[in-house]
C-alpha cells in the first residue's frame, strides 16, 4: 500500500514538474525527443528510488539535477562532443570543465521562457492539428502515451507513432526552440489556444465513447491555459480563453446525472455549478476587457459564458445580450457553427419561430451535413412550436450522426417523446 501510494505521489510530481523539465532540456540539447526522453530517465530513476528514501523536499530540484547529469552523460557519449562542447561554450562565454557547471545553471534559468518555447513548439504549424494535440498532452500535460490513447479512443500503437512522428517532424523541419517573430506571433498563439481549445472541448462534450464529459481533459486543458495566461499576461485572448474555460468547467459537475446521464444547460440544477471556477472565469474576463480595443473570438464567447454564469435561474438570462454577442462573434469570426448558436439565442430571446427562420438557411450549409446539433437545434425548435412529426424526424437524423452513447440516448428519448406527442395530435 505504501509503495502504491508513493507510486501516485511520483506521477502527480511528474505531471506537475515534467513540462518544465523537458522545456529546460529542450533549450541545452535542442532535441525535444531527446530532452523528453532524457526527462523520462529521471523518472525512471525517481520510481526505483523514491519508494525507499522518500518523494524529496523539493521534487522538481530533485528531477531537473538528475536529467541535468543525464544530459551531460549524453553529451559526453556523442561523437560529436567536441563540437558540442565549443558550442555550448562559445555560446556560454565558458571554455573546458566550466561548461559542466554553466550546464547545470543554464537549465534552471528562465523557466517561463523555456515553457513557452515548449508551448509553441508543440503547437507549431507544421505538425497537423492530431499531432499538435497528442504532443501537447504528452509534453506539456505530463500524460502517459496510453492515457491520451484512451481519451481520444484511438489505439495506443497509433498514438505512439504520432507522437514520434511529431517529434521526428520537428526535428526535420528543424524548428528552433524558440518564441515567434514578431510578425507571426499572433497566427502561432492562435494556433496554440486552437489546440487547447480544442482539448477542452473533447473533454466537455466528448464526440464519441461511452461517456458524455471528460472532466480529465478539461482540467489539463485548463491548467495549461493558465500556465500560457501567466506567461502572457498582456495577451488578451489567452485570458479569453481561460475565462471561457474556467467558466465552462465550472458546469461539469451538473452536466451528468448520477447514471452519466447528459443534462442539457437548462435543465441543470446550478446550484451544483462551482462557484469558484465562475468568479475566476469572471476575473479572467475582466483583465480581458481592461487591456482595452475590441473583444476578440474566445474573449466574446467568455461573455457569452458569463452571461449564463450570473443567472442564477434559465429565466433569468438576458438572452438579448447573448443574442447580440453572437451578432459580434459572427461579424468577426463567420462560421455557419455560429450562426447555429446565434439561432438558439434568438430563439431564447424572441422565440421559437425566430430561431428557426435563422437556422432554416444553414440546411443546405455543406460543412454541417455531417453535423449532428444542426437536425438536434432543428428539432427542439419544431418541437417547441407544437410539430412533433417534423421535430421526431430531426431528432432520428441526429441519432444517425452522433458519435457519443450518452448523447444518442438522449436524442432516441427527444425522439420518442416528439412521437407520443405527436400521436397525441393525430
Amino acid at each position: 500500500m505504501a509503495v502504491a501510494s508513493e507510486k501516485l505521489a511520483i506521477e502527480a510530481v511528474w505531471r506537475i514538474e515534467s513540462p518544465v523539465l523537458i522545456a529546460g532540456l529542450t533549450r541545452i540539447v535542442r532535441d525535444v525527443g531527446l530532452a523528453e526522453d532524457l526527462a523520462q530517465d529521471a523518472l525512471v530513476i525517481a520510481l526505483e528510488q523514491w519508494p525507499e528514501s522518500g518523494v524529496p523536499e523539493n521534487p522538481g530540484a530533485w528531477l531537473m539535477a538528475t536529467a541535468k547529469h543525464r544530459a551531460i552523460d549524453v553529451l559526453r557519449r556523442n561523437k560529436r562532443l567536441a563540437q558540442k562542447q565549443k558550442q555550448l561554450a562559445g555560446e556560454l562565454e565558458l571554455q573546458g570543465d566550466s561548461v559542466e557547471a554553466r550546464l547545470e545553471a543554464s537549465i534552471e534559468e528562465q523557466v517561463g521562457d523555456d515553457l513557452l518555447c515548449l508551448i509553441f513548439m508543440c503547437c507549431h504549424p507544421v505538425l497537423s492539428e492530431q499531432a499538435r494535440v497528442a504532443l501537447t498532452l504528452r509534453l506539456l500535460g505530463g500524460l502517459r502515451t496510453e492515457e491520451i490513447a484512451r481519451a481520444f479512443l484511438v489505439a495506443e500503437a497509433t498514438l505512439a507513432q504520432r507522437i514520434v512522428r511529431a517529434k521526428r517532424t520537428l526535428a526535420e523541419a528543424k524548428v528552433p526552440f524558440a518564441l515567434p517573430d514578431v510578425d507571426e506571433l499572433g497566427e502561432r498563439l492562435s494556433s496554440v489556444l486552437a489546440v487547447l481549445y480544442l482539448i477542452f472541448n473533447e473533454g466537455y462534450t466528448a464526440s464519441a465513447g461511452e461517456n458524455w464529459i471528460r472532466a480529465d481533459l478539461c482540467e489539463e486543458a485548463l491548467r495549461l491555459g493558465r500556465i500560457l495566461a501567466e506567461l502572457t499576461p498582456q495577451e488578451p485572448e489567452v485570458l479569453g480563453l481561460v475565462a471561457l474555460m474556467e467558466i465552462q468547467a465550472s458546469r461539469l459537475g451538473a452536466r451528468v446525472g448520477a447514471t452519466g446521464d447528459p443534462i442539457l444547460l437548462l435543465d441543470q440544477d446550478r446550484k451544483r455549478w462551482d462557484r469558484l471556477l465562475i468568479a475566476r472565469g469572471l476575473a479572467a474576463l475582466e483583465r480581458a476587457e481592461q487591456l482595452g480595443g475590441s473583444l476578440g473570438p474566445y474573449a466574446l464567447q467568455a461573455a457569452i459564458a458569463a452571461c449564463h454564469a450570473r443567472a442564477s435561474e434559465p429565466q433569468d438570462t438576458d438572452w438579448l445580450r447573448v443574442a447580440a454577442l453572437y451578432e459580434a462573434l459572427a461579424q468577426l469570426a463567420p462560421s455557419p457553427v455560429v450562426e447555429l448558436n446565434r439561432a438558439v439565442a434568438l430563439a431564447s430571446a424572441f422565440g421559437p419561430a425566430v430561431g428557426l427562420e435563422a437556422l432554416d438557411p444553414l440546411l443546405g450549409e455543406a460543412s454541417l451535413q455531417n453535423y449532428h446539433l444542426l437536425p438536434s437545434v432543428r428539432g427542439d425548435l419544431l418541437a417547441r412550436l407544437g410539430r412533433f412529426e417534423e421535430a421526431q424526424g430531426e431528432f432520428q437524423r441526429a441519432v444517425s450522426l452522433v458519435g457519443n452513447t450518452r448523447e444518442r440516448q438522449l436524442l432516441l428519448d427527444r425522439a420518442a417523446a416528439c412521437a407520443w406527442e405527436a400521436g397525441r395530435q393525430s
